[in-house]
């Protein structure tokens, strides 16, 4: 397995997830969203193994304008908006090869040991 967590250094989930992984000794790396951000790939990849931009934002964004004007954006341009705003991306988001999730997902990460 080659497991990759996005997430929020004060988001509860992410260190939810972090938890998961380390007490069943499966080797992570964990990249700080805000920061490093997603590549175009890495994004374009979470999308199609979640269903969608829709699936991938997070609802509760504090910043509720950006996330109303990316509501309404034609979906060529949703992802280059969310690229450059990684606060609107739900987190943690938990990529193994080509599969992924969005928020906490334990029994979807069982199933990829």
């Amino acid at each position: 397995m080659n497991i990759q967590i996005f997430g929020k250094t004060k988001c509860f989930d992410t260190k939810k997830a972090e938890r998961y992984f380390k007490e069943r000794g499966i080797k992570y790396q964990l990249i700080d969203i805000i920061q490093k951000g997603m590549s175009k790939g890495e994004l374009s990849s979470v999308k199609q193994a979640v269903g969608g931009y829709e699936n991938l934002i997070d609802p509760n964004c504090k910043d509720k304008q950006l996330l109303g004007l990316v509501k309404y954006l034609r979906e060529e341009d949703k992802g280059e908006k969310i690229l450059e705003n990684p606060k609107l991306i739900k987190t943690p988001v938990v990529r193994n090869g080509n599969k992924a999730t969005v928020g906490y997902e334990a029994d979807v990460w069982k199933s990829w040991e």
